[in-house]
């Protein structure tokens, strides 16, 4: 945040704080300001409970080995369920993702987090994504299905079609979220509903190429 949007009586220690709410995605001046002053008149155990929960993330939260999903231990609490349908996996670009699914309490399957989506123009390609790693979980024939959840946008389109191509020689069935999901929309915003909807009506991607 340039330091005119700063009240020049702010205090350094004030200011540091509100440039460093600015930073977070989707914050603006005004709400950085209005944050940083909700803690200051916060008392002091609530804020040192706040900073406690901040370095408890940092600290404690790892990528479960299995899906990369977020988690505090070597393998989630999804990837840890023996009650899931370990036949199926939905592949999400982020985390969020999966906290979206979830809420529609409609799918019992695994997941796999790519932590990302293909995106040429930022410079992300496949290989910056957990895609080697999704491979490994389907080469011992136990997926029949692979749900592709990524975002109903360029970046994600891509994506699904290059995860078709991947895995789509291997035999297992890659479907596609439905268009329940408006263009452009990333699937954490989307309410419960259009997700249960999404999901129930998916659809195989389709194979490119060949006789036409």
């Amino acid at each position: 945040m340039p330091s005119s949007e700063i009240a020049p009586s702010a205090a350094p220690p004030v200011a540091r704080l509100i440039e460093a709410f600015h930073r977070l995605p989707g914050i603006g001046p005004k709400s950085a300001q209005r944050l940083t002053y909700h803690l200051i008149r916060m008392p002091l155990e609530e804020a040192q409970e706040f900073a406690a929960a901040i370095l408890g993330v940092k600290e404690k939260v790892v990528l479960c080995d299995t899906c990369a999903n977020l988690s505090e231990s070597a393998e989630c609490l999804i990837c840890g369920d023996l009650q899931r349908d370990r036949t199926r996996i939905c592949v999400v670009e982020e985390p969020l993702d999966v906290v979206a699914v979830e809420r529609a309490r409609v799918y019992s399957g695994l997941y796999h987090v790519l932590h990302g989506a293909i995106s040429p123009v930022n410079g992300i390609g496949p290989n910056d994504l957990k895609l080697r790693e999704l491979l490994e979980r389907l080469r011992d024939g136990s997926v029949n299905e692979v749900i592709v959840a990524t975002n109903p946008n360029l970046e994600g389109e891509a994506t699904a079609m290059y995860i078709q191509q991947l895995i789509g020689p291997l035999g297992v069935l890659v479907t596609r979220l439905a268009r329940g999901l408006p263009s452009g929309s990333d699937i954490e915003y989307a309410d419960d509903s259009t997700l249960a909807h999404a999901l129930a009506s998916r659809s195989e991607i389709p194979t490119h190429g060949g006789d036409s």
